[in-house]
């Protein structure tokens, strides 16, 4: 099977829903890129920030740490964002870095100041996978007329190559995949002001796979594109409840499916792609 890995997904059929990245406290960094392909084991912090960074990701419960950059801030002091995305928590503290070396003397979780802003992290680390450095800058591209210098960075990789181009909006850990250029405006538009595009949603990223599943059958039965519409009741083997904004409850039971044979990334080989099908009860 020859092609690209986002190329081969699409025209398998495999599904998008269920695929996001699970975490609820994000570390953003900015480091101009290249990257490197792995910025967790390698890469151009110093020594003593990148153990910090390590550090706080090994003992940080559903943490994930993201590099991010964008064109035009050559010279310019690095910062860095921690952000919480809960179900009904959101919270940004930017932090002006004097250089990456500070990052070694950071509380990361109080360190900074509050902001209302949402960050539209589109993934660009070509190193990981070529698809997103090809569609991840055209989407990016189609985005920078649209968000400010503060909304729009590229990211390192996200999870899900095969998905490009994938958009993450935070706070609200909101994940999209093949997103292209013409509705990517729509997409990230709607993202920060609370609805989901569910033609392109992976998924809530402060949700497990599971869950990830059954909201997305939820809202496609019940037609709700709210964030707020629906909110996690309970979990009992692979049935999950959620409670709508107007008080009614919907259960979806979740079952494990072998999905299409596609590479997982570009150069892999195929093989049965996990996913993960749900049914309103």
């Amino acid at each position: 099977m020859e092609g690209r890995c986002a190329d081969l997904s699409e025209a398998a059929g495999e599904p998008l829903g269920a695929t996001a990245t699970t975490a609820e406290r994000w570390l953003l960094v900015e480091v101009p890129g290249p990257w490197p392909r792995d910025v967790a084991d390698e890469g151009p912090l110093p020594e003593e920030a990148h153990h910090a960074v390590s550090t706080w990701a090994r003992e940080t419960p559903r943490s994930r740490v993201q590099f991010i950059r964008r064109p035009g801030r050559a010279g310019k002091p690095p910062v860095a964002v921690f952000i919480r995305s809960e179900e009904g928590v959101g919270e940004v503290r930017r932090i002006e870095l004097g250089s990456h070396s500070d990052l070694a003397e950071l509380d990361f979780e109080v360190a900074g100041d509050p902001v209302q802003s949402s960050f539209v992290l589109v993934c660009g680390h070509g190193r990981r996978d070529q698809c997103c450095a090809l569609r991840g800058t055209a989407v990016f591209d189609a985005l920078s007329d649209r968000l400010g210098e503060e909304e729009l960075w590229f990211s390192s990789h996200q999870g899900g190559h095969r998905f490009a181009a994938n958009v993450l909006v935070l706070p609200v850990g909101l994940q999209f995949g093949r997103v292209g250029p013409e509705v990517a405006p729509l997409v990230a538009a709607r993202a920060v002001a609370g609805r989901i595009e569910l033609e392109h949603y992976r998924g809530r990223t402060c949700y497990d796979p599971t869950v990830q599943a059954a909201e997305l059958a939820v809202r496609l039965a019940a037609g709700l594109e709210g964030v707020a519409d629906v909110s996690l009741e309970g979990i009992e083997d692979s049935t999950v409840t959620f409670r709508t904004f107007g008080g009614a409850r919907y259960s979806a039971a979740v079952a494990h499916a072998e999905g299409p044979l596609v590479p997982a990334s570009c150069g892999a080989d195929p093989a049965p792609q996990p996913v993960l099908l749900a049914r309103v009860l």
